[in-house]
């Protein structure tokens, strides 16, 4: 029979994960106090840094419907809660990881889809998510401004080849 506060941990654990748009697995081997204070900071108010048992996590994992992470509960493992912006909190343990190389992110889950560590570095290069709407809205301003310039383009051409046709007319009617 599990213990009450394992099982208290198990179900934390799993709301955790159930609530989490992301979740990285990191190894923190090496890291001090102070380091890992200082990573909390670095990865935003919209994440969580825990350092967690494998056995439990992984039970927590599986019983949120996560088991593409299994193998890499090994050695000590952390792992961070993502609740806002993913691509926010890859930047700041990728940032971290160069100015602290025991930092080794080892993978993590995105919306349900595993991701390897290569994966995270490269959601971490991506712009924010309010960078990329307003490229989105400056796209869409653009499009709507050159589908202006044609509708106006239209009657401008229309009332310049009326204007030609007049004049032209006129030079025939003026010649007879």
């Amino acid at each position: 029979m599990a213990r009450p506060d394992k099982a208290a941990a198990v179900a934390e654990l799993t709301d955790k994960f159930r609530n989490s748009s992301a979740a990285v697995l990191t190894e923190y081997r090496g890291l001090t106090v102070a380091q890992l204070k200082t990573l909390r900071r670095s990865l935003g108010e919209n994440a969580q840094y825990a350092v967690v048992k494998n056995t439990l996590t992984k039970i927590a994992a599986n019983e949120a419907g996560i088991t593409t992470l299994d193998d890499l509960f090994n050695g000590p493992t952390a792992v961070a809660f993502v609740t806002g912006d993913p691509v926010e909190s890859a930047k700041g343990l990728r940032d971290f990881a160069k100015d602290n190389p025991n930092l080794v992110i080892k993978g993590g889950v995105l919306e349900g889809k595993a991701l390897s560590a290569d994966e995270i570095k490269k959601l971490a290069d991506l712009e924010s998510r309010e960078v990329l709407l307003s490229k989105l809205a400056g796209a869409f301003k653009a499009k709507q401004s050159q589908a202006a310039s044609v509708f106006q383009a239209l009657p401008t051409k229309l009332v310049r080849t009326v204007d030609a046709l007049r004049a032209k007319q006129a030079e025939q009617g003026g010649a007879e």
